[in-house]
């Protein structure tokens, strides 16, 4: 398995990315384990992964057998459920821990590239409720909105992986010692 402690890679200055990560100071991460939110964003996470999977085999059958529309299409409108309920609850999560609804610094480019994942995901509820695409159509812009949540959700497991990396020296440093 990949292991950031073990690898070259580094965020400037020589310095593996696990050291530099800080996503919390010690009261956001205070606030993290005091919201109710964090429990939440906890559940929904694999949920939301689990209807991607489902969803996934129901489109990719429904265009290699031109069978079984339907039910992809009411699979994607299932997934891209669990994706708005889980952007709205992880905006108010982040707004707790961070001070702002989106775009907190540590979390700016997974948050830019969630605006693209919704983009692509509501652009097909466009094109299923509007019939403004072919139903194949339909189904290859879901797939790109999948490949999006791929991107978005492998950006948001990275960054948590290595924060919890670094936790043991962040919580090593006396109060007040962070950056």
């Amino acid at each position: 398995m990949f292991d950031l402690r073990q690898s070259n890679l580094t965020l400037g200055r020589g310095v593996p990315y696990c050291e530099r990560v800080q996503l919390y100071t010690p009261e956001q991460r205070r606030r993290r384990d005091a919201t109710k939110w964090t429990v939440v964003q906890a559940v929904l996470a694999p949920a939301q992964f689990v209807a991607f999977l489902v969803s996934l085999v129901l489109v990719l059958r429904a265009l290699w057998e031109s069978d079984g529309y339907g039910a992809a299409a009411v699979s994607v409108v299932v997934k891209t459920g669990f994706l708005y309920v889980i952007m709205v609850t992880g905006a108010v999560w982040e707004k707790e821990v961070f001070g702002r609804y989106l775009f907190a610094p540590v979390f700016f480019w997974e948050d830019v590239f969630s605006m693209l994942v919704l983009a692509l995901h509501t652009a097909y509820l466009a094109a299923l409720f509007t019939g403004w695409l072919s139903p194949r159509a339909q189904l290859l812009l879901a797939l790109a909105a999948f490949a999006t949540y791929l991107v978005n959700a492998t950006q948001f497991v990275l960054k948590l992986r290595a924060a919890r990396l670094s936790a043991p020296a962040l919580e090593l440093q006396p109060a007040g010692g962070g950056r």
